[in-house]
């Protein structure tokens, strides 16, 4: 009788521990958020709308690369006014006053092969800003209208600047806005230099650390 009562009790206990653990296994598998009521005040955090697009990484890592439409890394950069500034916007804009969700993000915010330009479009890192010309402008000249001294800072070389050799290279430029790595490193819009060859890792910090600060020597300051 006491041998009994001893695996009646394992039993039970054996079952309470299944139903917490597949329970809290269901709670796991639910989404991060509650949906609000009508009226309820909403707190925005801009960078959780970025992985919307992390729903496509498999798609990158599945995609062949296409020879004919590759973007390098020279004309990543010279659509640049400076490293670490905004693309500008290198095709025509119909509309001046046009903002992102109503014209770019049709575009940006999957990205995909435009015919008309016969390129792909990259991915916006920051979907949830949909003012985008505050930031991007459109090229009016190819040149300068005044000639200025400013001196332009190098840009990052590509794999040298690991902090071992062999280990994952450190993070070159700022993150904010550019909180989805993979609209820059994945898919067929991205520079060949740069792609990154595991798209389905999503945890990019994990391993890549960030070292966002650039020093350049320039000398003693003299005024004239």
């Amino acid at each position: 009788m006491k041998r009994l009562g001893i695996i009646s009790l394992f039993v039970f206990l054996l079952i309470a521990f299944v139903t917490i653990w597949n329970r809290s296994y269901e709670l796991g598998l639910e989404k991060a958020y509650e949906p609000l009521e009508e009226g309820q005040a909403m707190l925005i955090i801009p960078s959780e709308e970025v992985f919307k697009r992390f729903e496509f990484v498999l798609d990158y890592s599945k995609m062949p690369v296409d020879e004919k439409h590759q973007r390098s890394l020279k004309t990543y950069y010279n659509n640049r006014a400076y490293h670490g500034a905004p693309p500008s916007i290198p095709h025509p804009v119909e509309d001046e006053k046009s903002l992102g969700g109503n014209d770019c993000l049709k575009c940006h915010g999957n990205g995909g092969f435009v015919k008309k330009w016969n390129s792909y479009a990259p991915v916006t890192p920051h979907s949830d800003y949909e003012n985008c010309r505050q930031c991007h402008v459109s090229v009016k000249t190819n040149n300068l209208f005044t000639a200025t001294n400013i001196e332009k800072i190098s840009v990052p070389k590509v794999g040298v600047n690991s902090a071992l050799l062999g280990s994952p290279p450190v993070i070159p430029h700022q993150i904010q806005l550019r909180e989805n790595c993979l609209a820059c490193h994945a898919g067929p819009s991205a520079p060949k230099e740069i792609r990154v060859s595991h798209p389905e890792r999503v945890n990019c910090r994990q391993c890549h650390v960030l070292k966002n600060k650039e020093v350049t020597d320039i000398g003693i300051f003299m005024r004239k």
